[in-house]
């Protein structure tokens, strides 16, 4: 959740670092803060707030040198205050701090670390990284054994870069949180995500758990906790920098709603066979997935959702299929044995809560998959198997492309697995591969003319919106209103479209406005449940192909091209993502960086 860069070259480290912090703003934070060695000791400055205050507070000639780190916070010990803000130092300003994580002893450590006669300042659970490696400078260790021998002390998860005064040095470890490193010929970077460097270098390391790395001018040295080096081979990153940039668009978010028929295709971009009537999932020769017996898919938020889509498309197919959160996979994870096939759904691939799921379903002996987005991410390399989606990066944190390209390679996934168990997909694949292959070009359509602006002024002053829909319009129901609820911080619930009348029927007003998603199939039941609504004063929107009867009676139609229904779902889904941007633009939100929110959840 929280941003790190790190900076080692022969060029000032200052505006490299202030470039990484915004360009790592996506991922939420309430702080920040940077420190660099400038030939003197090392100088600091950190604010509570956003980037560009602590911008305005840095005075450029004192901060000025070529080793440096910064990072942007998002609370968790201790509020966002000035005091809180990383990097956190030792009194002597001789160690300077920045870490991702939790940890999870600091209270015993900051107890003995005070007995010893070391001050704090803040509340925060980092305070005590710097303290513990001063600790060990102390006791006669040089920097780098202090550094290891603090790391070993600390319990929980981290992602930890820190600089002693007088060494043109960054030290890192990771475990539980992601660290990368970016190569760029004698300028090096480290970072809690690519997108933070990567104007400057598309060759990068991700950091396995209990790695640790010396970076200095000469380069980076890689070993683990026990100080055996280790080979970890450099990768290229395959996103082009303008990707990360906003261009002519006012949001990231609208950028990355209308980069979907790009996205889209390349998701399936050698993946469909039309001519042939093949799904070619490149990863997996066939037969791959003839002994699995049963899915469960494990996900969080938006990637939830589309885990509860694949999950239908499977069942579909004739395969025994759940979708669990995957915070609650610990709690309580169905059965699994050696037929049993667990799929991981996460867009960076560093969602703490899916990674404990997919390591407890490894124990269990499951086979794994990883649907992700982020080659190199913790998920991909944790699973037995991995299906990229090739969304490119996303940096809004309402997802938008990403949670599309999920969706249909979850689906392909269910028809390859069904094909693999009985010999044939179960869908007719003659009509559907032509139509996937169009479906670009369709949401291309709904761009050009949606009504989502016009109906997003019209409800404005709304107490509450509803979303409903039934069999794969359930799970576009829940993300639309997941979307809704996220950017305008409105009210927004997603219900089954059976169960508006078991409870939240209750809750209907003539300004609660019920969107109704029409997917093709079993229609006339979602028809007559939102009309149950409309009886009660509720205007209905009705989001279906033009032509379709729910038009007859809705108040207002948000029109999507006809299309398989299992693909209708995700054009509906681009409808309320515009209605969702539309409606936040109105009430003057801040829509890529909404409040409490971050991007990548990597703490628990």
């Amino acid at each position: 959740m929280c941003g790190i860069i790190g900076h080692v070259g022969n060029g000032n480290a200052l505006e490299t670092l202030l470039t990484g912090l915004e360009n790592l703003e996506y991922r939420g934070y309430d702080s920040a803060g940077i420190a660099i060695q400038n030939g003197s000791g090392i100088e600091l400055e950190k604010r509570s707030g956003e980037v560009t205050e602590l911008k305005n507070a840095v005075d450029r000639s004192v901060l000025e040198g070529c080793v440096g780190i910064g990072h942007t916070r998002w609370s968790t010990h201790g509020p966002p205050t000035d005091a809180n803000a990383h990097p956190h130092t030792d009194e002597a300003l001789d160690v300077a701090v920045v870490h991702n994580g939790i940890i999870e002893n600091y209270a015993e450590l900051r107890a003995w670390l005070k007995s010893e006669g070391y001050a704090f300042t803040s509340e925060t659970d980092t305070e005590v990284i710097p303290h513990l490696i001063q600790y060990y400078l102390d006791s006669g260790l040089e920097g780098e054994a202090a550094f290891r021998s603090a790391i070993a002390d600390l319990e929980g998860s981290y992602a930890v870069t820190a600089m002693i005064a007088g060494e043109q040095v960054l030290y890192a470890a990771r475990k539980g949180s992601p660290l990368v490193v970016g190569v760029e010929d004698e300028e090096f970077f480290l970072a809690s995500d690519v997108p933070a460097f990567l104007e400057y270098t598309d060759s990068v390391v991700f950091l396995e758990d209990g790695d640790v790395v010396v970076v200095d001018e000469s380069g980076v040295e890689f070993t683990d906790l026990e100080g055996n080096p280790i080979s970890r081979e450099p990768e290229t990153v395959d996103w082009d920098p303008e990707q990360a940039g906003k261009g002519t668009y006012d949001h990231f978010m609208l950028k990355e709603i209308y980069e979907q028929p790009t996205s889209l295709s390349q998701a399936i971009e050698g993946r469909i066979d039309g001519s042939n009537k093949r799904i070619c999932l490149e990863s997996f020769d066939p037969g791959t997935f003839t002994d699995v017996e049963s899915v469960q898919l494990i996900a969080c938020g938006t990637s939830y959702h589309a885990a509860l889509y694949g999950a239908f498309t499977l069942r579909q197919a004739g395969i025994q299929a759940t979708a669990v959160l995957a915070n609650e996979y610990s709690v309580a994870a169905p059965p699994v044995d050696d037929d049993t096939l667990v799929i991981a759904v996460t867009q960076s691939g560093e969602t703490a809560d899916t990674l404990n799921a997919l390591r407890k379903a490894t124990a269990e002996g499951a086979r794994t998959l990883a649907v992700t987005n982020v080659v190199g991410s913790t998920a991909a390399r944790m699973a037995d198997d991995t299906l990229f989606i090739r969304a490119g990066p996303e940096i809004g944190v309402a997802a938008t492309k990403t949670f599309s390209s999920q969706v249909v390679m979850l689906t392909l996934l269910a028809q390859r697995i069904s094909e693999d168990r009985s010999g044939d997909p179960t869908t007719d694949l003659e009509s559907y591969l032509p139509e996937l292959a169009r479906t670009p070009s369709a949401i291309e359509t709904i761009l050009e003319r949606s009504d989502a602006g016009t109906i997003a002024e019209r409800y404005a002053d709304s107490h509450a919106y509803f979303f409903i829909g039934r069999g794969l319009g359930y799970p576009v129901a829940l993300e639309g209103a997941l979307k809704f609820k996220e950017i305008t911080y409105e009210h927004a619930e997603g219900f089954a479209s059976g169960e508006l009348k078991h409870g939240p029927l209750a809750l209907v007003t003539p300004k609660t406005p019920v969107f109704a998603v029409f997917v093709g199939e079993e229609d006339e039941k979602t028809l007559k449940n939102a009309a149950e609504a409309q009886t009660r004063g509720a205007p209905v929107i009705a989001v279906c192909p033009a032509g379709h009867e729910a038009t007859e009676i809705a108040d207002e139609h948000l029109e999507i091209p006809d299309t398989d229904p299992d693909l209708a779902g995700l054009l509906a889904n681009v409808q309320l993502q515009l209605l969702s941007y539309h409606s936040a633009e109105l009430l003057d939100r801040p829509i890529d960086k909404p409040r409490n929110l971050a991007k990548s959840v990597t703490v628990e």
